[in-house]
């Protein structure tokens, strides 16, 4: 009996230092979550599906090795998010209703920017960050006026008006000033236009305007409007060095909104991974898919110095059907798309202004084609068409690499995301997509 008791105390014991353990474990994780949050940086891929990610990491891999590496965002995988819409007419969202569910935290119609199924405006995080006095800023691959950065800073009923969007940006105020301090991407055709030249009015009340990278690393204002092409930037593969990256563009806008003693909210899009997608181009969207990790690792190297950033990375939903194989091949090479010094459309373009096919082909692929590969494109350039060349180009890389694509519109899968610094647990598990408006309006409270 004496050993059966001793057995039982020295058991209660040990239960009793481990519960006090986790309580101690438990209390530090609270804690740790509960740091002052005074800056939030929300990145989002647009497009960009777990076959994206996942196929990254094969594009990324290095050969040399067994194993496939990490990318910038493996290390901080906290778990899913459902992207469905509010429509009638559509159960696979748009981008304009995926983003407004995350900028507002309210479903909607595919199309709709900022606004309900009742044309309502909805507040979004950005507009509530500014209510508290934070600096906010909108950077984007595309015109800074399309469907994600805009639900987060305008309210229309239709995506499409992006001059009323852009009106948006400059003439809805918040507490009697502009909501938007940092507007970083493209879409110059929209602000300076016929019937009004938005750009000369930001300027008048304060901002500053860049049009290149140059000018860009050279403006210290706190509001800045940069413009640096007409409408979308180019590909990041395509990009002339006077254009910024995504991640010169992040840089900026969080050394300009780190000014605010009160903090910030910044939305950075990779815009561009959905574009390719939807053209099938494997080679943009790992391009793309590169620009938006260099700018992801911008907000985490500086939410790891900062120690009260909040970073959120996810994507508004998947496109394309993008499969890591095909053809029932158990094979995907990626060394392949790492040959292909451009995109298929910036060689049709080449090949449709008097470049020929051949030379053209053997300038920017750095490969051996075939002798049938040559003359597929080749046909394809009698139509003078560049969206005929494009895709045939496309076509040659997709069969080269094994790449699978099922559609050229929108997904509904499930799609990842990251997050890294205080409070970054509260968006582990399976959320949906309006949850994290839900737990970042609960942040600025």
């Amino acid at each position: 009996m004496k050993v059966l008791a001793k057995w039982i105390f020295t058991i209660a014991m040990v239960l009793s230092s481990t519960l006090t353990s986790s309580m101690g474990t438990c209390e530090a994780t609270v804690n740790e979550e509960n740091r002052d949050i005074k800056n939030i940086i929300f990145l989002i891929g647009d497009g960009m599906g777990v076959s994206f990610t996942s196929g990254y990491r094969y594009f990324k891999d290095d050969p040399a090795t067994l194993e496939l590496e990490s990318t910038e965002f493996g290390p901080y995988l906290v778990g899913q998010q459902t992207t469905y819409p509010n429509d009638p007419r559509h159960n696979v969202t748009d981008s304009a209703a995926s983003a407004t569910a995350m900028a507002t935290g309210v479903k909607t119609y595919n199309g709709a920017i900022g606004i309900g199924n009742d044309h309502s405006k909805l507040k979004s995080v950005l507009e509530r960050a500014k209510e508290k006095g934070k600096g906010t800023g909108l950077v984007a691959t595309a015109q800074i006026t399309h469907g994600t950065p805009a639900a987060f800073g305008a309210h229309v009923s239709q995506r499409k008006s992006m001059s009323a969007i852009a009106d948006d940006y400059f003439q809805d105020l918040v507490n009697g000033r502009h909501k938007i301090d940092v507007l970083l991407g493209g879409g110059s055709d929209w602000f300076i236009r016929k019937d009004r030249n938005l750009v000369k009015e930001f300027q008048k009340d304060g901002y500053s305007y860049v049009t290149s990278l140059n000018e860009l690393k050279n403006d210290e204002s706190a509001q800045v409007v940069g413009l640096f092409a007409k409408r979308g930037l180019p590909k990041m593969i395509d990009r002339p060095s006077n254009v910024p990256s995504l991640a010169d563009m992040t840089t900026s806008a969080i050394e300009r909104l780190n000014k605010y003693n009160t903090g910030f909210f910044l939305m950075v899009e990779g815009s561009q991974i959905d574009w390719a997608a939807h053209d099938n181009d494997i080679v943009g969207v790992m391009s793309e898919m590169e620009d938006f990790e260099k700018a992801y690792k911008v907000a985490v190297d500086f939410a790891k110095k900062d120690g009260h950033t909040l970073v959120i990375a996810t994507a508004d939903h998947s496109t394309g059907g993008f499969t890591i194989g095909a053809q029932g091949q158990y094979n995907w090479f990626s060394s392949v798309i790492k040959a292909v010094k451009r995109t298929p459309n910036y060689m049709a373009a080449k090949i449709v202004n008097g470049a020929g096919v051949k030379e053209t082909l053997t300038k920017y692929i750095d490969l051996p084609l075939t002798k049938d590969e040559i003359n597929l494109v080749e046909r394809a350039a009698r139509t003078q068409n560049v969206k005929n060349i494009d895709n045939t180009i496309e076509e040659v890389i997709n069969l080269r690499t094994l790449t699978g694509w099922t559609t050229r519109g929108h997904t509904g899968e499930d799609v990842n995301v990251y997050a890294f610094g205080p409070g970054s647990e509260r968006f582990k598990g399976q959320i949906d997509n309006t949850d994290h408006a839900k737990i970042i309006f609960d942040i600025l409270k």
